[in-house]
């Protein structure tokens, strides 16, 4: 309650630094508030955070994390910091103060419910989230059962939020003020002088709050400045809050041209996109069927990782990948381009990586380019794309289009053709269950003209993390995360998939590529890593034996597939491409992209180097899979390696703003 005893003849001073010292005091409320969420944050993910955390790291990462609070508490408060000083002496009610706390409790609720939210989200996408959640989740339908599942899985984040909110109603000050406190027009305009001049100095501080400092030449902080204050990339999503990292990316320019370069010719010197075909191609049209796995992380994996526990006892969750790798090419390090579904179609299918944004999300992706399946289209081939959910789902729709598939089966499609299940193979969530979906697939191209290039998007080891009534037993005692049961499921779904497609007379005329869109839930540390975080399968499986199946040296990505399926077919156009033709590029000088929390990754030649745009910040062995030992500034291959990766990102920005995607 508002104080109710007064002195008329308090001084006019002490009268106006009240309202003042309430607002000064509820600021530190406020503080409180996104303090408990980062620790929430914290705890919520620890098992992430906790390599190479101590005690004095995390105090300094907190500590930090005070400047991006005061900038998303300045922007958030804005309109009640006003209320609490706008000089008009006769606001001074009990009404006004009651809105006013009203009005502060609202934007702390809603602030602490965004925190609360991403960190639940945040193994998903291992950074804070950005706007461009709602482009991504813009064409979902079932966003609401999802969200109710992770309230009741998460009911101890729901008991912390009311109790928050609760506790600031609770402690909230109201000045202990009266508007019959001003008995005499010389105090009224006293307090008006001294609020105004109080509101005037508040403005200045607000703007320096929002920028981040007051000094001159600095420049409003964005997320990349939070990597001054951690050890590894990843714990920028620690530093940050994310208010904040909406408000700094909300109608924010996503790409800019850095000026590492003079010219995109200058930059083509050192690397150059643009893929000619080989000297010596000759067309050799075979089927390509790209399988893009949901979720599906190298650490899994089986045949991967013989070292990963002690005596070689790990034996993962996938013995039907495992048999298909023991017939396949694959490499000894291997990666996906981001960590997000859409980040995994245009790496996979057009050889495009994501930096700073998910590309589709942008205002580039109203460019001009096309992919694999747009190339060969217009060499001959026909072309599809399989994803199990609705029509529109992740924007896939109207990607898979835009690159140049022919055709679009999804979940109405699969529920109209008799032969199959229809909507009773509907999961509840995303999409039609891995395993009959799979034989769905498996069965149209069977219907398709030779040559043939298709790709599939499984949906089904995926959050809630679920799988089928009638394997729950099955699988019920599969690993120790959730994922894994569903990892044991699409495995399986996997398997039954190439046990038909080897029925098939294309069969044997066809190049398959597994790959993952992205990694998931993680048991050990190595996967845990800024680079380890990225680690996901890229399987070459040739049935006709024309590509002897081996675990090469070197290093795969998903944005190889068309410059290594293209040199395969022999491919007689020019084409852009991120990539590298894993079979014709020598191992030393295959490399992996990858973009965390404000940094570049560039893995090559055993290394990995970390760069934040203006200065390389970590260099480490790729053998070092915990990230233990930074040889910034003692590795030889340094200076080449920021040069190089320097041409890639100019190559990659310039084209993205001035629309030069496409080859002519």
């Amino acid at each position: 309650m508002i104080h109710n005893s007064y002195k008329r003849n308090e001084n006019i001073v002490t009268l106006s630094l009240k309202p003042i010292a309430a607002l000064l005091y509820n600021l530190l409320l406020a503080y409180f508030v996104f303090t408990i969420a980062r620790m929430a944050y914290l705890v919520e993910n620890f098992s992430t955070f906790k390599e190479g955390l101590t005690f004095s790291h995390g105090i300094e990462m907190f500590v930090g994390g005070l400047k991006f609070d005061t900038t998303a508490i300045v922007y958030s408060h804005s309109l009640y910091i006003l209320l609490m000083l706008v000089p008009l002496w006769f606001k001074e009610t009990t009404a006004y103060h009651k809105f006013c706390r009203w009005i502060f409790v609202v934007v702390n609720a809603l602030c602490l419910a965004i925190n609360l939210a991403d960190a639940v989200y945040f193994p998903f996408t291992l950074r804070r989230t950005t706007t461009s959640v709602f482009r991504e989740f813009g064409n979902e339908n079932n966003l609401l059962g999802i969200v109710g599942t992770e309230f009741v899985r998460h009911w101890y984040f729901v008991l912390l939020f009311i109790f928050l909110v609760w506790l600031l109603y609770k402690l909230y000050q109201f000045p202990k003020i009266k508007v019959f406190d001003f008995n005499t027009p010389r105090r009224r305009w006293q307090f008006t002088g001294i609020n105004f001049l109080v509101l005037a100095l508040s403005v200045v501080l607000c703007i320096g709050g929002a920028r981040g400092g007051l000094q001159s030449g600095v420049r409003p902080i964005t997320i990349s400045n939070a990597n001054e204050y951690v050890d590894r990339p990843i714990e920028c999503a620690l530093v940050l809050n994310t208010p904040f990292a909406l408000m700094r990316t909300l109608g924010k320019s996503v790409f800019k041209v850095p000026d590492y370069y003079a010219s995109i010719e200058a930059s083509a010197r050192v690397f150059n996109p643009v893929k000619q075909p080989l000297a010596n191609a000759q067309p050799k049209k075979k089927n390509i069927v790209i399988l893009i796995v949901e979720s599906f992380g190298r650490e899994y994996i089986g045949a991967f990782n013989k070292t990963l526990e002690p005596n070689g006892r790990y034996k993962g969750y996938t013995p039907h990948v495992d048999s298909l790798i023991a017939h396949s090419t694959v490499f000894e390090y291997s990666f996906a381009n981001g960590h997000k579904s859409i980040d995994g179609m245009p790496s996979a299918l057009c050889g495009i990586p994501m930096f700073i944004e998910p590309f589709v999300l942008t205002p580039a992706s109203m460019n001009d380019y096309t992919g694999i399946p747009g190339h060969l289209s217009r060499w001959g081939y026909q072309t599809a794309f399989f994803h199990g959910a609705n029509r529109g789902s992740m924007g896939f729709l109207a990607f898979s289009k835009k690159i140049g598939f022919q055709h679009y089966y999804g979940r109405q499609d699969y529920a109209a053709d008799k032969r199959f299940g229809g909507d009773a193979d509907f999961d509840g969530n995303w999409g039609i269950w891995d395993e009959p979906f799979l034989q769905y697939y498996c069965t149209k191209m069977g219907e398709m003209k030779q040559p043939f290039m298709t790709a599939v998007f499984t949906v089904s080891s995926h959050h809630p993390f679920v799988v089928p009534q009638k394997y729950k037993n099955v699988y019920k005692d599969e690993g120790t995360l959730p994922i894994h049961k569903c990892i044991r499921y699409t495995d399986m779904a996997i398997g039954k998939f190439f046990a038909s497609a080897r029925k098939q007379p294309w069969f044997k005329n066809t190049i398959f590529i597994l790959v993952s869109d992205h990694t998931n839930q993680s048991n050990h540390q190595e996967y845990k890593s800024d680079i380890g975080e990225f680690s996901a399968p890229f399987v070459i499986y040739d049935p006709s034996g024309e590509i002897k199946p081996s675990m090469r040296q070197g290093i795969a990505q998903q944005i190889d597939i068309m410059p290594t399926i293209f040199n395969l077919i022999g491919y007689n156009k020019p084409y852009l491409s991120f990539g590298c033709d894993l079979l014709h590029t020598p191992a030393h000088q295959q490399y992996a992209l990858s973009y965390i929390n404000g940094v570049y990754q560039y893995a090559r030649n055993g290394y990995v180097m970390q760069f934040d745009g203006s200065k390389v910040v970590g260099m480490y062995k790729l053998s070092d899979r915990l990230m233990q030992h930074n040889l910034k500034g003692k590795v030889a291959q340094q200076a080449q390696m920021e040069q190089e990766l320097k041409a890639i990102i100019y190559q990659y920005m310039y084209r993205m703003v001035n629309d030069k995607l496409s080859v002519n």
